[in-house]
């Protein structure tokens, strides 16, 4: 029972709550000792705005207690007249509206944070810190609930808001953990499902309203509030692949890359506004994925984002799988059956910057927090978004535990990161003056390239299984080098030079290629400097570039006959493979993100054929280890002939480590080359296994009646050669047989 009726507390100490400015509300609110003319005693404190009547029972039945109302502060107190002891205690509340409840007091209960997990942020090597910061369902002092913690180090003050607490931010303002910056509560009782936000008292007296930068789940735009959800029981079914799968296996195995938008790869044909959901895409996409002789499935940004013509890649909710197409354990389920059928799943990442949104990442506590302070720094002035601030351990630690999440939580097979060059270089997208150079005064952004070493050296020991793709523009050495050798760790780099290159080639009328015959060759030239994955990516296909079938120069049939042409020799050129959603069915629009895919094409017989040229392709390049085994080394591609300019015509070979061969010969204008004469590194008979002028895939079935017999006429530098037939836009690829 209540001991007296005056309160303990001070002014200084209600002004604190009432104003926001108490970086510790549980050393006033909660049970606390107290010294009085009867000895050490036991106040409760709590602060209930709108109540009317407070009651307090002890969670282990050891008796109860009234409050009395402190004036009209909102404070209840009550003195009782035992010993102190740490207890947990309910509350029986009555509100002026006549609503009635009863919770156990939040502030009841310890620090949830350890001091360990605070040196761990704070020195940036807390690699599960999604498992600590965010909203995560726990048992605290025997009781179930969640904890809700966030980085926000310049805050007045932080509460924590939702349907809990009416949202209120007087109810559960947070614990602030001294210098580390972070905020803490523990709410009992509260559980999955709950929508919440931060709000945030700047030290300039502003108030701010934050989505939770580490939440696991979010509403459907156009809302954004974050929602409290599970991290574990799923139940996986994956474990052979996980526990085989090494992202160094892949140099030697087949990489074939359906580059993926989710949300317009297909929508629902009787609600075409409608995204189909994981399980969908699960039952429709990847079937499809298997049928085409596709390895892999890059999926463009599945994080949350506000805009949907961002395509994901300006990111507010970097841990949640964006609920446009389901719940995080539907997403879990789709990267399951993923593995299940043998596909890879590869997430594009966005650790270069994040968009302005006020109720995001940016001035999170109303100061610089995950972005740079000087804009010079600190924006993109191009995509007007900030740039993350690699030197604080804190934001390092923010996207290297991101990496991880989805690596390890979602099984995810690897990262292709975003916008490389834009990490890189301290000037990237800017002008004279508008950046601010390096401590030796280079444009080289040293923080970058730790954050990036640091990471690769994190996959390396904790998801081995993951490989690490840069999308990088530029000619910075050593992508996909280890750091040990001076790299920067990636396992590989995406060509975009051998891109540029060959789709400008490929635009060209045949009758000028004859003039630019090095567009096709120059890329061998570098071709081992970096391990590289050949991309025809969505960025080829938007923003007015025209689709890949538009891409091509001549009539119908010459545009068709071009794009089996172009395909076959990315097919057989060194290097992994991506390809963008639609390009394999040659869509003659360019893509739209608001809508599906034009599968109505592969009702027409070009469009069929084409996709059917592709599904050929796909499984006889992921059969035929001389496409990739030593993919890697130069051992691995020979040219037969590069300077026959004046026919553009090109051949080479590609090699096993057994030392099986692929002869493959190309020709890049309108006019079939009868009786074209080859040289041959071996002797013996060279069977005919591909042709993209085959009539099944479109063509005019110029062939060579399966296959040609070498001859001993030294030609192209090699004692044996054979004569073949060239298919006007083809390309023909044989195969060695002793």
């Amino acid at each position: 029972m209540a001991w007296k009726s005056w309160t303990s507390l001070h002014d200084a100490e209600i002004s604190s709550i009432h104003d926001f400015s108490c970086s510790d509300p549980y050393s006033i609110l909660g049970c606390h000792p107290i010294q009085t003319d009867k000895g050490l005693k036991t106040t409760v404190r709590v602060y209930l705005p709108g109540a009317t009547y407070v009651h307090g029972e002890f969670a282990n039945g050891d008796g109860e207690f009234d409050f009395y109302k402190v004036g009209d502060s909102g404070f209840f107190e009550a003195v009782l007249d035992r010993e102190y002891e740490h207890s947990l205690y309910w509350l029986h509340i009555s509100l002026e509206n006549g609503v009635s409840y009863r919770v156990m007091d939040p502030y009841a209960f310890g620090p949830i944070l350890s001091d360990f997990d605070l040196h761990l942020m704070t020195s940036g090597t807390h690699y599960e810190l999604y498992k600590k910061l965010g909203a995560n369902l726990i048992e605290h002092e025997g009781q179930k609930g969640v904890v809700f913690a966030v980085w926000a180090p310049r805050a007045r003050s932080v509460s924590v808001v939702g349907n809990f607490n009416s949202w209120d931010g007087r109810r559960h303002q947070l614990r602030g953990r001294g210098s580390s910056g972070i905020w803490e509560i523990f709410i009992p009782h509260i559980g999955e499902g709950e929508i919440y936000k931060f709000e945030i008292h700047a030290q300039d007296g502003s108030l701010l309203s934050k989505i939770d930068p580490m939440a696991k789940f979010a509403e459907m735009r156009p809302a954004v509030a974050s929602i409290v959800t599970h991290l574990d029981g799923y139940k996986w079914k994956d474990k052979k692949w996980m526990q085989t799968k090494k992202a160094t296996g892949v140099f030697g195995s087949p990489m074939n890359t359906y580059e993926v938008h989710p949300g317009s790869w297909r929508r629902d044909p009787a609600d075409p506004q409608r995204f189909l959901n994981w399980e969908e895409l699960g039952e429709q996409l990847v079937p499809y994925l298997k049928e085409m002789g596709y390895t892999h499935v890059e999926l463009m940004p599945v994080m949350e984002h506000p805009l949907d013509e961002s395509w994901g890649y300006q990111v507010t909710g970097y841990y949640a799988p964006t609920s446009r197409f389901g719940t995080p354990d539907q997403f879990r389920a789709f990267v399951d059956k993923c593995h299940l059928n043998d596909i890879g799943v590869i997430l594009d990442w966005v650790p270069a910057h994040f968009p302005k949104d006020s109720f995001a990442l940016g001035r999170f506590d109303g100061s610089a927090v995950y972005e740079h302070e000087d804009p010079r720094q600190g924006e993109h002035p191009h995509w007007g978004t900030y740039i993350f601030n690699f030197a604080r351990n804190e934001v390092s630690n923010f996207l290297i535990s991101n990496a991880m999440y989805w690596l390890r939580e979602f099984h995810c097979d690897g990262l292709r990161v975003d916008a490389v060059a834009s990490i890189l270089y301290l000037d990237y997208g800017k002008e004279a003056g508008g950046w601010v150079p390096n401590k030796d005064g280079g444009n080289i952004n040293y923080d970058a390239i730790e954050f990036l070493k640091h990471l690769n050296s994190i996959m390396g020991k904790y998801a081995e299984h993951a490989i690490f793709i840069a999308e990088e523009s530029t000619s910075f050495p050593c992508i996909s080098r280890p750091p040990e050798q001076g790299g920067l760790g990636f396992h590989y780099k995406w060509n975009m030079g051998w891109m540029n290159d060959f789709l400008s080639y490929m635009h060209m009328d045949p009758v000028h290629r004859k003039y630019h015959h090095n567009n096709l060759t120059f890329s061998m030239i570098y071709a081992y400097s970096e391990n590289f994955v050949l991309v025809l990516s969505h960025d080829e296909v938007v923003h007015g570039k025209g689709s890949m079938l538009d891409k091509m120069p001549g009539d119908w049939w010459q545009k068709f006959a071009n794009l089996r042409l172009a395909y076959a020799f990315m097919y057989a050129h060194p290097g992994k493979k991506l390809l963008f959603m639609g390009s394999e069915f040659g869509q003659f629009i360019e893509w739209n993100p608001k809508q599906s895919l034009d599968w109505h094409l592969t009702s027409w017989e070009p469009h069929q054929k084409m996709q059917n040229m592709m599904k050929v392709l796909g499984n006889l390049y992921k059969n035929e280890a001389p496409f990739w085994e030593i993919d890697h080394h130069s051992e691995g591609f020979e040219w037969i002939w590069c300077d026959d300019a004046d026919n553009s015509i090109i051949s080479f070979f590609r090699r096993s480590a057994k030392g099986d061969l692929i002869l493959c010969i190309f020709n890049f204008t309108p006019i079939p080359r009868n009786h074209y004469r080859v040289g041959a590194p071996a002797p013996g008979s060279w069977k005919e296994v591909f042709n993209t002028d085959s009539d099944m895939f479109g063509g005019s079935n110029v062939g060579n009646f399966g296959g040609s017999q070498t001859e001993g006429i030294g030609w192209q530098n090699r004692p044996w050669s054979f004569c073949v037939n060239v298919p006007p836009l083809g390309g023909v690829y044989f195969k060695y047989e002793k």
